[in-house]
């Protein structure tokens, strides 16, 4: 599991936008890594959106974000577009990134367990090191959230 003060751990992921996503390429700028169980799903949805709306504020920042979650590049593309999502989001189909960060847990619904995305953000500085970890995330007011810790 990664916590803060780590050196993030490094990935290549296909995204909506057609190309992959290595996060080593990405040093020099810091980067929002958030995970998400599933596209168009209404928390999903309510984060997604939230993180389109304060992307100016990102963007004012330098910072780059990217949602994560185990759905097909194709289930983004719907998704991304149906919402006018600002900003790539990268299939996990494995879920070997989500399993790197820690992201990928038990959970339980109506008393049945099962292994899936436990919600999570990470901010990651210019050099690559974790500086911020939201687990167990509500999605109302997160990206907000997240953009405050980029100030300081």
């Amino acid at each position: 599991m990664v916590e803060v003060g780590d050196l993030a751990p490094d990935f290549s992921l296909p995204g909506d936008h057609g190309e992959d996503v290595r996060l080593s390429e990405l040093r020099g700028r810091p980067v929002v890594l958030y995970f998400y169980p599933k596209d168009d799903t209404s928390g999903c949805t309510v984060e997604a959106c939230e993180f389109r709306d304060a992307m100016p504020r990102f963007q004012d920042l330098d910072a780059l974000v990217f949602g994560l979650s185990p759905d097909p590049v194709e289930s983004h593309e719907k998704f991304s577009g149906k919402h006018a999502l600002n900003f790539p989001l990268l299939a996990d189909e494995d879920h070997a990134v989500a399993e790197a960060y820690g992201a990928w847990r038990e959970r339980s619904m109506y008393g049945k367990k099962y292994m899936g995305i436990e919600r999570s953000t990470f901010l990651i500085d210019e050099d690559g090191v974790v500086r911020r970890a939201w687990r167990k995330v509500i999605p109302r007011g997160h990206a907000q959230e997240v953009a405050d810790a980029l100030v300081g």
